[in-house]
């Protein structure tokens, strides 16, 4: 019996069943399917040193356990220096079995290498079912020997299936074991982690407004300084009393008139 990679296995015989109930397909054809994984990687500076793309070959080679090739630049650009046909790059595609032990030996032992990783992002898809994944640091995988390495460098990791949308494309992956970031919680993180920093930056602001409500019996002081001013006029009727005493002055004029007459 010929070998067949796990991933193979578990796509056959559980994978196609859960995609044909989740999307309702009317025959099994319909199911997406992972056709090839590419893996790319950029050399500018291989222009002014050679040796890069030997050294970038040979870690593709061994992360994909498939002889990588060189891609050249397909034109002059005079002020990078670079003329048409030079190497500036190198790429390997992998199809079949190799396509299901590398993306095996990926979720399951590079990705866990990754720091601070919390699943990979879920935007990556370009609306036609395929995805495309940045790897920032070749030495998560466990094919690179550190000792070894020229420079710290990334790739690019292109999954290409046979579905229609993203997201059939997106669920294929998942059930596959690719771990993408759940976006509900993603957006709920920051908002809970925010909430209580503000709640606390109002509790401590507070005491301001107590202060602000303690310094009120000033207020209270005016007001009770205002019966002074009542005093004031309830002081008032002197005068009115002093008003009432002038018909007394009145008639006293009016006794010397009649003497004199």
């Amino acid at each position: 019996m010929s070998y067949i990679p796990r991933l193979k296995n578990e796509y056959k015989s559980n994978v196609v069943t859960r995609l044909m109930k989740e999307f309702s397909y009317d025959n099994v054809m319909q199911v997406p399917k992972l056709q090839k994984i590419v893996i790319s990687k950029g050399v500018g500076a291989a222009v002014n040193d050679k040796k890069l793309i030997d050294h970038a070959l040979n870690e593709i080679t061994d992360i994909s356990g498939q002889k990588a090739i060189a891609t050249m630049s397909k034109k002059d650009v005079a002020s990078f220096k670079l003329r048409k046909g030079m190497p500036v790059g190198v790429k390997v595609t992998l199809r079949g079995e190799r396509m299901y032990e590398f993306l095996d030996r990926f979720v399951t032992t590079a990705l866990p290498r990754v720091r601070d990783f919390n699943g990979v992002k879920s935007t990556g898809f370009d609306g036609r079912g395929n995805y495309n994944l940045g790897v920032t640091e070749q030495i998560i995988f466990p094919e690179i020997n550190i000792d070894k390495i020229n420079k710290i460098s990334g790739m690019d990791i292109t999954f290409v299936t046979s579905a229609n949308t993203d997201t059939e494309a997106m669920q294929l992956l998942s059930e596959l074991g690719l771990p993408f970031k759940k976006k509900h919680e993603a957006d709920e993180k920051p908002k809970l982690e925010n909430k209580p920093a503000v709640t606390e930056a109002a509790l401590e602001e507070t005491p301001e407004a107590e202060a602000v409500v303690e310094e009120t019996p000033e207020a209270e002081a005016a007001v009770e300084e205002a019966p002074e001013a009542e005093a004031a006029v309830e002081e008032t009727p002197e005068a009115e009393a002093a008003v009432e005493e002038t018909p007394e002055s009145e008639v006293n004029e009016d006794e010397e008139n009649n003497k004199e007459n």
